[in-house]
């Protein structure tokens, strides 16, 4: 096997390790699947304790990007984009500018994959996007029930085909659910205040327009039914 050796930096030992181990793995063409050296090899060419290069492929293990099978070895796997995105955000131990600024980005990009629900829905599609709004839990002032905010946005995000925008779908819901309830008594006046204007936009008009295959009235009811949030940031600071 060729020679990693390390070199002398202000990085750690575990650091240097793991990049070396990236840099092997793409300049050895190796993709998911593949084996890769087992852990005397890899050490012995690194010029590094067993105990270090543990360390660094434990890492990598936790990112998704190496397992160990029967028989087999250490393999390439493919991770997950959002697989580390995952483990941190947790509501429960993000400060409320955090939460904001993913509640912020959530809003943008659903607004932005507009294009893409029209280009590539189906019949089959608007039928159970119609079966998710006529089982759809409402409260008053716009509110939905958790399993059906979740359903209805998820469905949403399958249409565009896009999985890495379906896999933060079901990470950004705890969040969603989280600013509810702890902002129900700021966010209830923005809704009530909506309501009395006619500005709430609910499920059932989204999906008005996605019947009736109108994209720009849908563009604009989906920036209105995000409204609240809007608002309620916007006063905020």
């Amino acid at each position: 096997m060729e020679n990693l050796k390390i070199n002398t930096q202000t990085i750690t030992l575990v650091d240097q390790v793991e990049d070396k181990l990236l840099t092997y793995f793409k300049q050895n063409n190796l993709h998911a699947g593949d084996a890769i050296p087992n852990e005397m090899e890899l050490a012995g060419a690194l010029g590094v304790a067993r105990s270090v290069l543990r360390e660094a492929l434990s890492r990598l293990k936790m990112m998704g990007m190496i397992e160990t099978r029967t028989r087999r070895g250490m393999i390439l796997t493919e991770p997950s984009i959002l697989g580390g995105m995952k483990r941190v955000v947790d509501p429960r131990i993000l400060s409320e500018d955090s939460l904001f600024d993913i509640l912020g980005f959530r809003i943008t990009l659903e607004i932005g994959i507009c294009s893409d629900i029209f280009s590539n829905i189906t019949p089959k599609d608007i039928e159970e996007l119609e079966e998710i709004v006529k089982m759809g839990i409402a409260f008053e002032n716009n509110e939905y029930a958790p399993v059906s905010e979740f359903s209805f946005h998820a469905k949403l995000y399958e249409i565009t085909g896009n999985k890495t925008i379906s896999e933060f779908q079901e990470i950004i819901h705890p969040v969603m659910v989280f600013v509810k309830d702890k902002f129900k008594d700021l966010l209830e006046p923005v809704n009530i205040e909506l309501k009395k204007k006619k500005k709430l936009v609910t499920h059932v008009d989204l999906f008005h327009f996605i019947k009736k295959n109108d994209l720009n009235g849908y563009r604009e009811a989906i920036e209105q039914h995000f409204a609240v949030y809007k608002i309620f940031m916007r006063n905020r600071t």
